[in-house]
């Protein structure tokens, strides 16, 4: 496999997400032949041609990721490294439960108390399902971040949505002053997160203008801060 340049933007949307990319360089194969690795991961069909029979690992899974340079949409490096997260997260949840008696229990647990008719019922509404997708895609987004993203002026409309999220087992809030938080149930099943996240990496399109209007949007809390 002939070793390739790292496109600028790959760097610019790694730094966008507080990743130190100084000391990022694209490495040929040959430089890892002595090493052995648990997983080897191909993120696209060339990658997966090529590699097919990787020697020194235990397991090798082939992912068909779009490439960002040929993707439509305002910001396709910033998706495609959300994407990244998103399987990445499903991946390690899953292995987890795989590997571990105690993670196993808590999947079988977490499942018998987890209503699937009412979890599906929940996303049957077109704020519910987009408000999930960007709690997904951001990891956690305050009432008033998504009031801004849909265009809704009314702030009771989104928390009754976000109740019915909630009250599913969806997700889960944290009160920071006088706003609420929101992100996806980590108690959620694999199975449901899955979805959520299947769901947010096929439709993104559904949520770009969403997505840019919390791009531009003025005084975005953090973690410490709040809305104005």
């Amino acid at each position: 496999m002939e070793k390739g340049e790292v496109d600028e933007r790959t760097i610019q949307a790694l730094e966008r997400f507080d990743f130190d990319a100084s000391g990022l360089r694209s490495k040929h194969v040959d430089e890892f032949e002595s090493q052995f690795f648990d997983y080897v991961i191909t993120l696209c069909e060339k990658a997966s041609t090529e590699c097919r029979s990787y020697p020194n690992t235990a397991k090798q899974l082939a992912w068909d990721i779009p490439d960002p340079k040929t993707r439509a949409g305002s910001h396709p490096f910033t998706t495609t490294l959300s994407e990244l997260n998103s399987r990445l997260t499903m991946f390690l949840s899953v292995e987890k439960h795989n590997l571990t008696k105690t993670a196993v229990n808590t999947e079988d647990t977490a499942s018998s108390d987890f209503d699937p008719i009412t979890f599906y019922k929940s996303l049957t509404d077109d704020v519910r399902l987009k408000a999930l997708m960007l709690i997904e895609y951001h990891g956690e987004l305050c009432v008033c971040e998504l009031m801004e993203a849909l265009e809704e002026d009314s702030q009771p409309k989104i928390s009754r949505n976000l109740a019915v999220l909630k009250k599913a087992n969806v997700i889960t809030d944290r009160k920071h002053g006088q706003w609420v938080f929101y992100r996806i149930n980590p108690e959620l099943p694999v199975w449901a997160k899955i979805v959520v996240a299947k769901t947010t990496e096929n439709n993104t399109h559904l949520i770009e203008r969403e997505i840019e209007r919390l791009n531009v949007m003025q005084n975005r809390p953090d973690r410490a801060g709040f809305c104005k």
